[in-house]
């Protein structure tokens, strides 16, 4: 029997699939699919979430009940998953388990999964006290990797010294610039339209979930874009987008991940720096210049005060890192 196309997860990057792409390339019922289609609708609609949140979410998803097809011995129907069992659930995780997937990758597969059986659960559809049950997967816990504020500011420098156009050379630093100045994430940097320049001293920006914040804009922020944008080559209108790649087009995430890692090979940086990294730098400099968390966390546009104050980590390990180095009695 034919398959839906499962394996044809939309790549990061790319938009979000429609409820309906969603629930037409899930391995299931068309009584599953159609209630797959509404809770893909309600994380749209309801719940407002990011583009790349929907797309892990439906390759979770997708990848769960590919799995199911195979262990059930055909596509599941809401009768079928009414019916699993705890055994059913850890044979699945076993199985990422076997494909090197992570303890943190396997949480958030839970989670997307859970999500799906929440919904189905609060709509009387099915569900499942053997997912309730199920313990999640250990993560380890790890700090942010933050660069020092030299070498931040070094890593932006060093985009002068590759072998740019000066337009493109001007972009990257402005790109990099807003991701360490203002605690920017690439997504919200990326999804700028050319409408936005010249920056106010004060910009707002919407992040994950459609939350919007406001970002203080620094002076050299503003001039790297309009540094920028005196040598763009393209007449980009107001509804363009700010950062466009050779062609004219949105920049990708991707080549600016390329960017920053060519960076740190030049510099002979840690892996761990990343553009990530630099809005790590952001809150950890804020934090050890005096910042109080529930600024930085409107800054950062955190949820939840509990994920801004794993920078309070950050900090205390570089006094003991300093501590350990400096102190007569460390030696």
């Amino acid at each position: 029997m034919a398959r839906p196309a499962a394996a044809k997860i939309i790549s990061a990057g790319a938009r979000a699939p429609t409820p309906d792409e969603a629930a037409a390339s899930i391995v299931a019922a068309p009584d599953l699919r159609g209630e797959i289609r509404n809770w893909f609708g309600h994380l749209t609609g309801e719940k407002r979430l990011a583009a790349l949140s929907l797309i892990a979410y439906h390759r979770d998803v997708a990848n769960f009940f590919e799995f199911l097809s195979d262990h059930l011995g055909g596509p599941a129907d809401i009768a079928a998953i009414r019916d699993l069992h705890l055994r059913d659930f850890r044979s699945y995780l076993a199985k990422r388990r076997r494909e090197d997937m992570s303890s943190r990758s396997l949480a958030r597969v839970l989670s997307s999964i859970r999500s799906l059986f929440r919904y189905l659960d609060r709509n009387g559809i099915a569900s499942s006290a053997a997912l309730k049950a199920l313990r999640t997967p250990k993560v380890p816990h790890g700090i942010p990797k933050p660069l020092t504020a030299t070498n931040a500011i070094n890593l932006i420098a060093e985009t002068n010294e590759l072998d740019h156009a000066p337009w493109i050379a001007a972009r990257n630093a402005a790109i990099l610039t807003l991701l360490y100045g203002c605690g920017l994430r690439i997504a919200e940097c990326l999804n700028l339209n050319r409408s936005a320049a010249p920056l106010p001293a004060t910009m707002r920006i919407t992040g994950k979930g459609n939350k919007e914040r406001l970002v203080p804009v620094l002076a050299v922020a503003r001039n790297a874009v309009e540094e920028y944008l005196a040598l763009v080559p393209f007449g980009l209108e107001a509804t363009d987008p700010l950062f466009v790649g050779t062609r004219g087009a949105r920049l990708n995430p991707r080549a600016v991940s390329e960017l920053v890692a060519h960076l740190r090979r030049r510099m002979g940086l840690a892996d761990s720096v990343t553009p990530h990294a630099l809005r790590h730098s952001f809150a950890t400099h804020l934090l050890a210049g005096g910042g109080d968390l529930r600024t930085i966390q409107e800054l950062l546009g955190h949820a939840s005060l509990s994920t801004t104050q794993i920078y309070t980590e950050v900090d205390s390990q570089r006094l003991l890192d300093i501590y350990d180095k400096a102190h007569p009695r460390a030696k």
